[in-house]
């Protein structure tokens, strides 16, 4: 019924279909991989725009903690100057910038009258926010990152990827065990 050239068809027509479907895939992971890194850039910019109103608020009763509010200022420069695209990079350096909270928080906890301060209770409550937010984000972004690395580099949609120049994402990890947790920022007591 069919010819040997039909079936050598039907079975070519059978890959690149296929193939297609593979690398339909493999598109759809990387914009979710993009889209879940864009998530986390929103909330990290959040972060960075709340710093410059607490460090205020903190200088006000602080002013002999003059070190550690230059190291917050500074690491969030880091942060902010590390490219979009370097998500290793930008994971090291929000690490350091939570260090860094981590100590004006520290140093907080001194002054009581901050503590009580209604401006710094908000900036304390939208900072709470923000972490849990910027954690959030941060999951979804590994996961879909883990999905398209599966896919990468599985067989035969590794072949497709190799093909096409697809690669894997890389994580958004915390190299201390200590910035993996939100930093402490309840200052009711």
């Amino acid at each position: 019924m069919f010819g040997g050239g039909t079936i050598t068809l039907i079975i070519v027509v059978a890959i690149v279909a296929y193939a297609i479907i593979i690398y339909n895939g493999l598109v759809r992971l990387r914009q979710m991989v993009q889209e879940a890194w864009s998530g986390i850039d929103v909330q990290l910019k959040r972060r960075a725009d709340l710093i410059p109103n607490l460090l205020n608020t903190v200088k006000g009763y602080a002013n002999h903690e003059q070190e550690t509010l230059r190291e917050v200022t500074e690491m969030r420069t880091r942060a902010q100057a590390v490219p979009a695209n370097d998500i290793a990079g930008r994971a090291a350096a929000e690490g350091m910038l939570s260090q860094a909270l981590g100590k004006l928080f520290a140093v907080a906890e001194a002054y009581p009258d901050l503590k009580a301060n209604e401006n710094f209770k908000d900036l304390q409550d939208t900072l709470e926010t923000i972490e849990g937010e910027i954690q959030m984000s941060r999951r979804y972004y590994n996961g879909s990152a883990r999905d398209l690395n599966i896919k990468v580099e599985s067989f035969p949609s590794n072949l497709v990827a190799n093909t096409f120049g697809f690669t894997q994402a890389a994580y958004f990890e915390l190299e201390n065990a200590s910035d993996r947790a939100v930093p402490n920022v309840d200052f009711s007591k």
